[in-house]
């Protein structure tokens, strides 16, 4: 199987069941951005890496206050706690290590899933962008996109 399975379709579809499952407890919490994204002030970047048959990175790029609020509903911590960095790599990196996850099963039916990143700059896009979704988080931008490595 290849990327050209991959639509915007379905990395959506894979988001929403994720963010569903792991973060919110229900479906409808997060939808397509509507209009121009907006810039980062703070970012956040998760990102793995597939390796195998197709190789490629999921990553998923936010404000700082949106991943502390995505990692604290994971945690299920009250929104007023206190959020130690650990934590939030811990969290924000799990939630892009299911959603690589999910992709890789669709575009490799052999290869590795690599460990989770999570760092304020964006890596290095030496890939080919074969998707990318903007996102709305309870009204929040998310970046979901999906490149293959060379």
């Amino acid at each position: 199987m290849t990327a050209t399975l991959l639509t915007s379709d379905l990395v959506f579809s894979v988001a929403e069941e994720v963010f569903a499952a792991l973060v919110d407890g229900e479906e409808g919490k997060l939808s397509p951005w509507i209009g121009d994204p907006v810039p980062f002030s703070e970012p956040v970047v998760a990102w793995v890496d597939l390796t195998g048959e197709w190789s490629g990175r999921a990553v998923l790029l936010t404000e700082r206050s949106t991943a502390d609020d995505l990692a604290r509903a994971l945690l299920c911590l009250d929104p007023s706690e206190v959020l130690g960095d650990e934590d939030l790599v811990d969290a924000f990196g799990e939630i892009a290590n299911v959603v690589g996850g999910n992709i890789k099963s669709i575009v490799a039916t052999n290869g590795d899933l690599g460990l989770p990143h999570v760092t304020l700059t964006i890596p290095d896009p030496s890939g080919t962008v074969v998707e990318e979704l903007l996102l709305s988080w309870r009204g929040r931008l998310m970046i979901v996109r999906v490149l293959h490595l060379p």
